[in-house]
């Protein structure tokens, strides 16, 4: 089977990749000239891990390619998977130029029958407008040519990705079509070897799962953090309430860890675009309101621990951070907490020395871009977590990354100004570090 795959992307390159991997023909199309270039010499825009070794093996076998013209490719693929971003306008919903041009270069370039099937996360009734479309771009070229269109939403997790695409929870297909299922089902069959169930419903069911899966767990994030900040006021131990809660098995133990709020590209936007959705028909989502107000506020929560251990006084002290990118095992930095505490910090006055794995280049990149208008040259990117730790007032985990788990903290004290942590992960044990000397603040706990 050979298949297109519009958007190299974070979704559009990781489901290509492993499409090949199955042993589908796979041609991954942009319209980023240079990223194409780069792709053809290996050269991967994204961290994900497994990822740039997949890539090279399905390359190198003949099963993967890269092209920027959609258009000469149209007559030699059966499936052509639209993986475009979906970038959220001012007030939050999606916008869906990308999906558009891609239906509209299809229809007017088609010759024989297309199945295109949306991977983006676009909100419900967008299915409707592409085939709205496809059928006014063949009126006008005066031809008749079948087609179908299909939602078939991705649940990838960051850092996680190849894993969940090869061994899914589910794969989710929207389809109104035999033809549509039948090339479908052959698609995923490799998949369903180990008695994996693909799930078939309607185009629009498709779409609303997408939104209404991500907005479960960030309910359940902001539900966590907001009984943490109670418990912080009450003298409970969220760490003893999570797991009090999460061995009933009608709740469960996933995402129940509290925390500095989540971010990445997925969570924040998907939970906008639903409430804007459910807006422009008349229905006010109030517990998805709330959710997204709690994680606006739980990512002010590390600086205001900091504000209030000093008493206002930050002008001038040095603040180390922990973590940049909005969750481990990615680049990613998107909507990252990160973000908030530097920009908190700068205004206050402090100077702030930074440390990620990973995500240091794109820090740098977003913060010089968002941020100009503070004092930027205030940062130091830091070369390993001891750097960023050096003479610091204060040292904030954002980002539970592994190799922060088990730091020397001996070294870390002698090296600080100040040994105070604020944990925002709750992975230190506070016994430990209190017993070292320092001053431990973490979440949910008193």
């Amino acid at each position: 089977m050979k298949i297109a795959i519009v958007g190299t992307g974070y979704v559009g390159l990781v489901s290509g990749a492993c499409m090949a991997e199955m042993g589908a023909n796979v041609v991954c199309v942009d319209v980023d000239k240079q990223k194409i270039e780069n792709l053809k010499q290996g050269i991967i825009p994204i961290y994900e891990p497994g990822l740039e070794e997949l890539v090279s093996r399905n390359v190198q076998a003949g099963r993967l390619e890269f092209t920027t013209e959609l258009k000469e490719i149209l007559d030699d693929v059966e499936i052509v998977f639209s993986a475009v971003g979906t970038p959220p306008d001012e007030n939050g919903s999606a916008d869906l130029k990308y999906v558009m041009e891609v239906a509209r270069t299809i229809g007017q370039h088609m010759k024989q029958y297309v199945l295109l099937v949306t991977k983006s996360t676009v909100p419900v009734g967008t299915a409707d407008l592409v085939k709205e479309i496809l059928h006014e771009e063949l009126r006008t070229r005066g031809v008749d040519i079948p087609f179908d269109v299909a939602a078939n939403p991705e649940f990838l997790k960051e850092g996680d990705a190849i894993n969940d695409f090869m061994r899914p929870d589910r794969v989710v297909i929207g389809t109104e079509s035999e033809k549509a299922k039948d090339l479908l089902s052959r698609l995923y069959r490799p998949l369903m070897l180990n008695n994996f169930r693909v799930i078939f419903m309607d185009i629009r069911s498709a779409e609303m799962t997408k939104y209404a899966a991500n907005a479960m767990l960030a309910t359940r994030i902001s539900f966590m953090n907001d009984i943490a900040n109670l418990c912080e006021l009450l003298g409970a131990n969220v760490n003893m309430v999570r797991k009090g809660i999460g061995t009933d098995s009608r709740i469960g133990s996933k995402f129940l860890y509290p925390g500095c709020g989540y971010g990445g590209s997925c969570f924040p936007k998907d939970v906008k675009a639903l409430i804007q959705t459910a807006d422009k028909v008349g229905y006010d989502l109030q517990v998805l309101k709330a959710v997204e107000a709690v994680n606006t506020y739980q990512k002010t929560v590390l600086f205001e621990k900091l504000y209030n251990y000093y008493q206002g006084e930050l002008q001038g002290k040095t603040i180390a951070l922990w973590g940049l990118s909005f969750k481990p095992n990615t680049d990613d930095v998107r909507e990252a907490t990160s973000l908030v505490l530097i920009e908190l910090l700068l205004e206050a006055g402090a100077f702030i020395r930074v440390f990620d794995p990973v995500a240091m280049k794109t820090a740098q990149e977003t913060v010089k871009r968002s941020l100009s208008h503070l004092p930027i040259e205030n940062i130091y990117y830091a070369t390993d977590v001891y750097d960023a730790a050096l003479n610091a007032d204060a040292l904030l985990l954002v980002t539970e990354w592994k190799e922060f788990r088990m730091p020397n903290w001996r070294v870390i004290k002698k090296s600080m100004n100040k040994a105070y942590v604020i944990d925002g992960r709750n992975i230190y044990d506070p016994n430990e570090l209190k017993e070292l000397g320092f001053d431990y603040s973490a979440i949910g706990v008193k």
